[in-house]
């Protein structure tokens, strides 16, 4: 390809990435040599005919600049058009303005753990924190079947959150196995009322109510039943409703029977385990549910899981010793 065919060339494509904003441009080139060139090109649009336009020479070291003249050019048009007509999300189908913030959220969502509603029903000088709530639960339904006494539960089930302070917490843990032990009308100190979060407590009073709620929730877990005292009822309290829980202890008949009736608020699984088998019933809505094992032997653990799957993806675990 001749010269004179690749300036035409190199000339044309000059004219297409023309601002068409501006309508007339003048350039200055240099000439092969280096020597400045006082061609003067004018391109004028306005009456769609060229007057006194002349070709203009570029080397072939001034394509980049070419090259981001047409970017700057094609910005500038993408830039017009999206202001025109803005793009659309997927699920629009008409420009929408949409507020900066939500004063109030669109729903309520279930709490993603369901048991710690049931906290509101203990008997605490003052609410633990969810968090803390929960890993005490965890602990008290690990420890419900061990053969520990009473305050070694307790101690076990709090003392992480007191490193370093065994000897307190014992100390706090026999005085309130002491108060379970006693009757109505014996006498003893009253426990004090705090109005303050639990956050703002000193040390010892968060060591107090973490033992006493640790207290109440093993007695809430264990379901003691025997055979003078064959029924039992129990509730408790879920983020969706109350769970209600009745044992029965059948000692009439030729093999003795341990009967498990739960009021589910929501669709769930009711798991009976002991003495090396297994009953298991299911619902797909709420509503009652029935297990029965046989009971042979007494003073034997048996565990009661309830699942909540729709609520909450960790069961709660109760403990059934029957005895004389």
């Amino acid at each position: 390809m001749n010269s004179h065919s690749e300036t035409l060339q190199t000339d044309l494509l000059s004219w297409l990435l023309t601002d068409p904003v501006s309508s007339r441009e003048y350039t200055q080139v240099k000439d092969i040599n280096g020597a400045d060139n006082p061609l003067l090109t004018t391109t004028d649009f306005t009456s769609g005919e060229q007057e006194g336009w002349q070709p203009q020479i570029y080397l072939l070291g001034e394509i980049p600049t070419v090259q981001e003249r047409f970017q700057a050019v094609l910005k500038r048009r993408l830039k017009v058009e999206v202001e025109d007509q803005p793009p659309l999300f997927p699920w629009e189908t008409q420009i929408l303005d949409y507020p900066e913030y939500i004063d109030e959220p669109v729903m309520e969502l279930v709490p993603s753990w369901a048991w710690v509603a049931h906290q509101s029903k203990l008997n605490l000088p003052t609410l633990l924190p969810e968090n803390i709530f929960r890993q005490l639960l965890d602990r008290c339904q690990a420890l419900i079947t061990s053969s520990l006494p009473l305050g070694a539960k307790l101690v076990q089930a709090v003392e992480s959150f007191f490193p370093n302070e065994s000897q307190l917490l014992n100390d706090l843990a026999g005085t309130i196995q002491l108060r379970a032990n006693l009757r109505y009308g014996d006498t003893l100190n009253p426990m004090p009322n705090l109005d303050s979060d639990y956050s703002d407590l000193q040390p010892q009073q968060q060591m107090l109510v973490s033992l006493l709620a640790a207290q109440q929730l093993l007695e809430s877990l264990t379901l003691p039943i025997s055979t003078t005292s064959p029924v039992l009822e129990r509730q408790w309290l879920t983020s969706v409703g109350v769970l209600n829980l009745r044992v029965e202890y059948q000692s009439q008949g030729p093999v003795p029977k341990l009967l498990i009736r739960g009021d589910l608020p929501s669709k769930g699984v009711v798991k009976l385990q002991g003495s090396g088998s297994q009953a298991r019933a299911e619902s797909s809505s709420p509503g009652c549910l029935s297990v029965e094992l046989c009971c042979t032997q007494l003073d034997e653990a048996y565990t009661l899981i309830v699942e909540l799957k729709e609520i909450d993806q960790q069961p709660l675990l109760f403990v059934i010793i029957p005895t004389k």
